[in-house]
């Protein structure tokens, strides 16, 4: 065993793998890659025993392209002179009415994010596989779709990474990871110490454990799943091994299929969750077959078999074979848990990380190493994503079981989790329950996306209808509370905004270094602002509020306060000289706007509030009643008033203050649905839907929040070469000509057959009229008065 790298990867698997061989690939040498099993390649975890199926459509657009450009790698990959991957095309049926209409907006997305669907009939998907029954409305086919040999993809890899300086232990066993200071020292092995500053976690459903070991939470649980292979079907006689029928789901039954040559292969999710805890998963001396395999009851797969034969009438003669429980990752959210840790520096993680999106992680996690940044906006997967109640082992089961529940149901982007919930609560709760709120859940917060106590609202007026995908998770209240806030005023809950202070004698200079606008303003001055990576990409969007000399107020999102906290303490200076806390929850927070605020305000405040003694952009301590608050003179409405912060403890007295004065003012309470349509309609971004890392402010139609002259900037030198060779794409401000016409987000912009972008946001504009859809679009398309389309469950929307 050397006794120092570079970097060690934990787990020799699949992703393991495919991270050693990106990383040498990109000219890493000295990297270690241990394994506690005695096989290398074939580790006993979820790589060993996975079906290998590569559906590559995902709502999810970065997961999409992380199988997209897996599909590639392993295209490429052979062993032995054979190939890893064969490239049949993916199939995805539609057992009921209700999954034919989802799979016309599974189909919208996957042409969003560069693929090909094809809705085909019943009688055209008997073509491609001729054992299927007939009962079926259609399916959807996507060609480039296919299934993976993981264990030769694995070892192509790893012996490919072997051969440009990458060295393998098996029989290895982490024991511990050593940290000081915050950052990693080294890793300890039962056979001896490595000293290394980069460990990559890539142990699957041992991740919890590994994460352990330096002190950092892995928010994963092994779940068991059904598998099952058949014996030959006369059906498919002398079929190879090679496969030829395309993959295939059964989501309406959850479920899962390929072919084997001769025989067939299904597993099933159509079982409650059957979590493992990762201590008990069983060594690989104690395994049986693999750590990762275990009997399954027989219970469980009656009804799989069932419904497999129900789809595939003739499994239903076929002698079954082996079955087994194996174990995958599930997380919280679905997703995958990818990057450095934002508590402890050097521990970085590739983990939750399925076969069909391994080729991907490997390649991001190897750019992100390599040059600070990944070529694909990762923030869905970043770790540093997760709040701190995320920690928690009984709110990471809870979760993942339902993760587990849902893998194949048809869910809606706005659809809310059941349990656990009532997390956080802003002190205006009470108040907001009272007024019968209708609670969407953000990061542990509740928070209010209707008033049900505001349906008196809708007499008299004729509000747009919805009625189909559009009309789930939305009431026409919410047009009531978005006009409201145009003709009088509204109190909003923004207690959920995340709240930085940066204080110290360096303060400014570090955050004239990290922000790409100028922040040498005048004491009370709010700046708005991004901060870009070093190639120029949107890293977070925020508001800087400078309350003295050396002490800031910074202003983001409630979802992505780990993430932006992250980013900015990464970049601190090492000499103390700027610290940054975190007052998040010491303080709550009412938006006040309309244009009646002023009048609404000045009721209750001995302060002067007119233009001229606190104008737009200014922030001042002032007293609302009895209470002392900071207000802030902005508005993400678009609307006059004030962004009015306070201690928790005086939250509630705030709500009442201003709700009883506003009675005769015609305040209303008002919640996110209004919210989100108030702000496309005024242009306001959003980050991590039409702003991210891809994107640079001047493509993002933010330019002017850029100051090139100010000196040296994180990302200016980028930025510079932008401004002098232009952009070629633009985020667009488009509306639908159907007045009656709504779309949702992530359908493809056309114009004819050509795949212009996709929209990033998309709000009814009650104020307009009109449907609002927001999506980068080339250059050449991006003037008034272009005509495109929106293509929304396949039907086409000009706009």
């Amino acid at each position: 065993m050397q006794e120092q790298a570079r970097v060690v990867i934990i787990g020799a698997a699949i992703v393991g793998c495919s991270v050693a061989y990106h990383l040498t690939k990109m000219g890493w040498r000295d990297i270690v890659v241990l394994e506690q099993g005695g096989r290398l390649f074939d580790t006993g975890g979820s790589t060993s025993h996975t079906p290998g199926l590569i559906f590559e459509n995902n709502p999810s657009r970065m997961m999409t392209e992380l199988a997209k450009y897996s599909v590639e790698l392993y295209k490429q990959l052979e062993l032995d002179g054979k190939p890893c991957f064969a490239q049949v095309g993916g199939m995805e049926v539609a057992w009921t009415k209700e999954r034919w209409e989802y799979l016309k907006w599974r189909a919208g997305y996957g042409k969003s994010w560069g693929l090909e669907p094809e809705l085909i009939s019943a009688k055209e998907a008997r073509e491609k596989i001729p054992i299927l029954t007939d009962k079926i409305y259609g399916a959807m086919y996507v060609p480039t779709d296919g299934d993976v040999n993981a264990i030769r993809a694995t070892e192509a890899m790893g012996t490919i990474a072997q051969g440009l300086g990458a060295t393998f232990y098996p029989r290895t066993q982490v024991t511990g990871i050593e940290v000081k200071d915050g950052r990693v020292q080294g890793v300890i092995t039962n056979r001896g110490r490595i000293r290394t500053e980069i460990v990559i976690a890539a142990g699957g459903i041992w991740g919890p454990r590994i994460g352990r070991m330096a002190g950092v939470t892995i928010p994963l649980y092994p779940m068991e799943h059904l598998y099952v292979e058949t014996g030959p079907l006369p059906e498919l006689a002398g079929e190879t091994e090679e496969t030829s029928h395309p993959i295939l789901r059964h989501q309406d039954r959850s479920m899962y299929f390929r072919q084997w040559g001769e025989r067939y292969a299904f597993g099933s999710y159509r079982h409650e969750p059957i979590p493992i805890e990762p201590e008990d998963i069983l060594s690989h001396e104690e395994a049986r077959d693999t750590p990762a395999i275990r009997g399954f009851s027989p219970k469980y797969g009656q009804e799989a078999i069932k419904s497999a034969v129900e789809l595939i009438p003739c499994l239903g003669n076929a002698e079954l074979m082996y079955s087994m429980g194996g174990m995958f990752s599930f997380t919280p959210d679905g997703m995958s848990i990818l990057g450095e840790s934002p508590d402890v520096r050097g521990f970085w993680s590739a983990q939750a990380v399925w076969v069909a999106h391994a080729g991907g992680v490997g390649k991001v996690i190897a750019e992100w190493l390599t040059d600070g940044t990944p070529s694909l906006d990762l923030h869905e997967g970043d770790i540093s994503r997760f709040h701190p109640h995320v920690s928690n082992r009984s709110y990471i089961k809870a979760r993942s079981c339902q993760q587990y529940r849902e893998v194949y149901d048809i869910i809606h982007p706005l659809q809310q989790m059941g349990h656990p919930r009532n997390l956080r609560l802003s002190p205006f709760h009470p108040r907001q329950k009272e007024l019968g709120a209708e609670f969407f859940e953000t990061v542990g917060w509740e928070r209010p996306q209707w008033y049900n106590a505001n349906e008196k609202l809708l007499d008299g007026r004729d509000w747009p209808k919805r009625s189909g995908w559009e009309a789930r998770f939305w009431s026409p209240i919410i047009a009531a509370e978005h006009q409201a806030t145009r003709e009088r005023v509204a109190l909003f809950d923004m207690t959920a905004f995340s709240k930085f202070e940066v204080a110290g004698p360096k303060a400014l200079e570090f955050l004239q270094y990290i922000t790409t606008n100028q922040m040498d303003q005048p004491v009370g001055k709010i700046t708005y602002t991004s901060m870009v990576n070093k190639d120029g990409g949107i890293k977070c969007d925020l508001t800087i509020t400078r309350l003295g000399a050396d002490r800031f107020r910074i202003i983001t999102g409630g979802s992505t306060k780990i993430h932006d906290l992250a980013w900015i303490r990464s970049h601190l200076p090492a000499d103390g000289s700027v610290q940054i806390s975190d007052v998040s929850s010491s303080e709550c927070c009412l938006g006040v706007w309309g244009p009646r605020a002023r009048e609404l305000v000045q009721s209750v405040s001995e302060n002067d509030l007119s233009n001229e003694a606190f104008p737009y952009l200014i922030a001042q301590h002032i007293t609302i009643g009895e209470i002392p608050v900071l207000a802030l003179r902005i508005s993400y409405a678009g609307e006059l008033g004030w962004e009015v912060y306070t201690p928790t403890e005086y939250g509630l007295k705030l709500w009442d203050t201003l709700w009883q004065a506003g009675q005769s003012l015609g305040v209303v309470a008002a919640g996110g649905g209004a919210f989100d349509a108030l702000r496309l309609e005024k242009g306001y971004r959003l980050w991590g839907s039409d702003i991210h890392t891809e994107h640079n402010p001047y493509e993002a139609g933010i330019g002017f929040a850029v100051k090139l002259k100010k000196g040296d900037f994180l990302g200016r030198e980028a930025l510079e070469r932008v401004k002098t060779e232009g952009i070629k794409h633009k985020l667009c401000c488009m509306t639908l000509d159907d007045p009656n016409a709504v779309v949702i987000g992530k359908e493809p912009i056309l114009d004819g057959g050509r795949v212009l972008g996709y929209v990033t946001s998309a709000n009814y504009g009650y104020t307009i009229g009109r449907c609002i859809v927001y999506g980068y679009l080339p250059v050449e398309y991006a003037t008034e008065g272009t005509k495109v389309e929106v293509e929304y469950f396949g039907k086409r929307y000009k706009a």
